[in-house]
């Protein structure tokens, strides 16, 4: 058989076929015994449906009826097996390739100096990711003051695309303004702790890098020491612009006399010395592709036997709507017929005097 060839997928079900045959016979000796039956005594066939009220079927009608019920019969049970051609040849996500992405939503992430804003950037940047991978297990965290696991190590990238609108800067604690990335690589550890340590373990930061923090530089490190590579997406322009405030208006400086706006800028130099400590890649997040596509890329180093990432799989497209649609199309008619038979009944009783027929 051809690779795209024409199959059933439960062949097993034509052994109903081997039902009409039984039903036939069954039914010729039900049409010979009526024609034997005690009441032919009384009349002649063609008074007895005045006799009785009802009529017999003439063998042509018997019979052409039996034929358009074993043919709708015929076609459901080939609907039940299953028709299908031609199949989408998707690759199997490689178990080995596993990326935590750590997202911040701090309320930096809402200035506006690339478009819409720092977050919305960062949020096209991980949908581009998702659509991309093909071969890489994904995460996410959120984070701000506090992390928050939106998504642990997953192959179902749905969830994680129908979960991008609602990330927000609410997420963060209300009262608590900056962000925490040694919380968020801490949680990030013990999330990836408990994945094999021949498999590709790799982190992806999205920030503007405004945070100042101790020993981040060693907690990386010491994630790099483990196995775990840390890439970087640097959102924002050096230039920077003013943050946003929860209440309206932007976030002024406390201790300035003056009460200028706090104007937060994209560090690009700590995040790249983070990306170089972490063994990972630095990009500045841009409309292209080529960014998400070169971390996906350096995401998959697994140490796993390279033939794990050749398995593959068919989705065939199922066909057997169609033959269900012509099962509807072919009922159409009785159902024609059974809305006509209560006006005929009616035709009859007044013909009749009221008596029924």
């Amino acid at each position: 058989m051809l690779d795209r060839g024409f199959h059933f997928d439960q062949p097993l079900w034509f052994l109903g076929l081997l039902l009409i045959l039984p039903v036939a016979i069954w039914l010729a000796r039900s049409a010979a015994q009526a024609a034997r039956a005690p009441i032919h005594r009384y009349a002649d066939p063609h008074l007895l449906p005045h006799l009785t009220g009802t009529r017999d079927l003439s063998a042509p009608e018997r019979w052409g009826r039996f034929l358009r019920w074993s043919l709708l019969w015929a076609l459901l049970l080939t609907a039940m097996a299953g028709p299908r051609w031609d199949y989408t040849d998707l690759r199997l996500f490689h178990p080995g390739n596993n990326l935590l992405v750590l997202l911040d939503v701090s309320r930096s992430m809402l200035a506006e100096d690339v478009s819409p804003n720092r977050l919305g950037r960062a949020r096209q940047e991980l949908q581009d990711l998702i659509v991309q991978n093909r071969q890489v297990r994904l995460g996410l965290i959120v984070f701000a003051t506090v992390p928050h696991v939106l998504a642990p190590i997953t192959e179902d990238t749905t969830s994680l695309l129908n979960a991008l609108p609602a990330l927000s800067a609410d997420l963060a604690s209300p009262g608590l303004q900056g962000s925490s990335l040694t919380r968020a690589l801490m949680r990030a550890e013990t999330l990836l702790s408990g994945l094999p340590e021949e498999s590709a373990r790799a982190v992806l930061l999205i920030s503007d890098g405004d945070f100042d923090e101790p020993g981040l530089r060693e907690q990386v490190a010491r994630l790099a020491e483990q196995g775990v590579r840390l890439h970087v997406l640097g959102v924002g322009t050096p230039g920077g612009a003013t943050v946003p405030a929860p209440q309206g208006g932007v976030i002024v400086d406390p201790g300035d006399p003056q009460r200028r706006p706090v104007r937060s800028a994209l560090n690009e130099a700590l995040l790249e010395e983070l990306a170089q400590t972490g063994g990972g890649l630095y990009r500045r997040a841009d409309y292209r592709d080529a960014d998400t596509a070169e971390i996906l890329e350096a995401a998959t180093v697994s140490r796993l036997p390279p033939e794990a990432s050749d398995a593959r799989t068919r989705i065939w497209n199922e066909r057997y709507w169609l033959l269900v649609l012509l099962v509807g199309v072919l009922l159409l008619p009785q159902f024609r017929e059974l809305g006509r038979r209560p006006a005929r009944r009616r035709l009859a009783d007044r013909e009749s005097g009221g008596l029924p027929s």
